[in-house]
C-alpha cells in the first residue's frame, strides 16, 4: 500500500515540485493539495493522509495554527513542516503545535525522503541545518525561554489576529469563522488588550513577527 500525502503550501511552483520528486518515488501517493490550513483541515478531514507536508506562512489560515489542530483532531496524522524559516522562536512553536518533523526549503530530494520515512516509523525527524537550534526541554522550556504575547492568545484569537493582519473586513472575517461580526468586533478589542496595542497596523506588526502572516 501507497503512504498517502498531501501537500499544503501557497505557492504552486513549490507544490508541483514536491509532487514531481514523490511521484517517482515507489510506495508514496499525493492525495491532495491546498494552499492555505484552512482548505488543508477541509481535505484531511475527506481524506485522511498519514502524512501533510505543511508550510508555515499561508494565508487565511498558517500553517502553525493548521498544525495544532491536526494534531488535536487527527493525532495519527504527521505533520512535517517545511518552510524558509530557521528562527529559533518558530521551530520551537511548531513542535510545541504538535508537528513531528521540520525541514528547510533548501533541502535536497533525498532529505525529503528521508524525513517522510522517518516520520512513518514514529519518529521525529529535524533538518541537521536547524538541529542546534533545537535546546533541551523543547516543548517544557518552550515558554519560559521565548517569552511571547502570542501565547496568551485562544487559537481562534489567533485566527482573527491573521485575518486581520490579512486585510479582511468584520464582515469577511464573520463569515470565514461563521460568527456574527459583533462576535469579531470582541476578538478585535480583546486582541488589543492582550497585546496592549491601538491599531489594526500593530496587530499586523505583531502578526507577522510571530510568523502568522507573511503578506507575500
Amino acid at each position: 500500500m501507497k503512504t498517502l500525502v498531501m501537500i499544503v503550501d501557497d505557492h504552486q511552483i513549490v507544490r508541483d515540485g514536491l509532487k514531481a520528486i514523490l511521484h517517482n518515488e515507489e510506495g508514496i501517493g499525493v492525495i491532495a493539495e491546498a494552499d492555505n490550513g484552512r482548505t488543508a483541515l477541509r481535505l484531511i478531514k475527506e481524506l485522511m493522509p498519514e502524512i501533510v507536508i505543511m508550510d508555515i506562512a499561508m494565508p487565511d489560515m498558517n500553517g502553525i495554527d493548521a498544525t495544532r489542530r491536526i494534531s488535536v483532531e487527527y493525532p495519527d496524522i504527521k505533520v512535517l513542516i517545511l518552510s524558509m524559516h530557521h528562527d529559533k522562536r518558530m521551530v520551537l512553536e511548531v513542535f510545541n503545535a504538535g508537528a513531528r518533523g521540520y525541514l528547510l526549503k533548501e533541502c535536497a530530494s533525498d532529505e525529503l525522503l528521508r524525513a517522510i520515512k522517518t516520520l512513518l516509523q514514529g519518529e521525529t525527524y529535524l533538518s541537521p541545518k536547524i538541529s542546534s537550534i533545537v535546546v533541551k526541554g523543547l516543548v517544557k522550556q518552550q515558554k519560559e525561554e521565548i517569552p511571547s504575547e502570542i501565547f496568551s492568545l485562544s487559537s481562534r484569537e489567533r485566527e482573527v489576529l491573521q485575518l486581520l493582519a490579512e486585510g479582511k473586513s468584520m464582515k469577511e472575517i464573520a463569515f470565514t469563522l461563521d460568527v456574527s461580526i459583533k462576535t469579531v468586533e470582541a476578538f478585535r478589542k480583546r486582541l488589543m488588550d492582550k497585546l496592549k496595542v491601538n491599531s489594526i497596523a500593530e496587530l499586523t506588526k505583531i502578526a507577522i513577527r510571530e510568523g502568522l502572516t507573511s503578506l507575500d
